[in-house]
């Protein structure tokens, strides 16, 4: 049985929700890599979760389209170490701060208007390319 996993303050994973399964690991190794369960996969049902409420459900749903399972799990894999108990460890991880990320409400951005300052750099650099480009054409009759 998985222990609980620590999100945030208000957000708690019970262990009991999260599938783990472990199974061997590709790539170079030698007998390890045939012998030892090392690859970690690990499932959250996110739809069916009872740590999040109705709004950070629909929330993560909507951040983690693209991650999620149709019955709505999010699935992670953890390969990258020897052994299988550091991969477990790595999606533990992983998982927490995909669901972090993804709860976080960043605050609404408040339009600006550009600086004196910034318009000038603006325009002397659009004046520096337009003599750059005037530099390139064809001698006029005049010249």
């Amino acid at each position: 049985m998985e222990e609980n996993l620590y999100v945030s303050d208000d957000v708690t994973i019970p262990g009991a929700e999260l599938g783990v399964v472990a199974s061997r690991s590709g790539g170079p190794g030698g007998q390890n890599v045939n012998k030892v369960a090392s690859r970690v996969t690990l499932r959250w049902n996110v739809l069916a979760s009872v740590a999040l409420d109705g709004a950070q459900k629909q929330r993560l749903a909507e951040k983690l389209a693209s991650r999620l399972t149709v019955g709505g799990e999010l699935v992670i894999h953890a390969d990258e170490h020897r052994s299988q108990h550091m991969n477990r460890e790595s999606a533990r991880a992983r998982l927490a701060a995909l669901v972090r990320e993804a709860l976080e409400v960043l605050p609404d951005r408040i339009p600006t208007r550009p600086t004196r300052g910034a318009k000038r750099r603006r325009l002397a650099g659009k004046k520096l390319r337009a003599e750059i480009k005037r530099g390139r054409r064809a001698p006029s009759e005049d010249d």
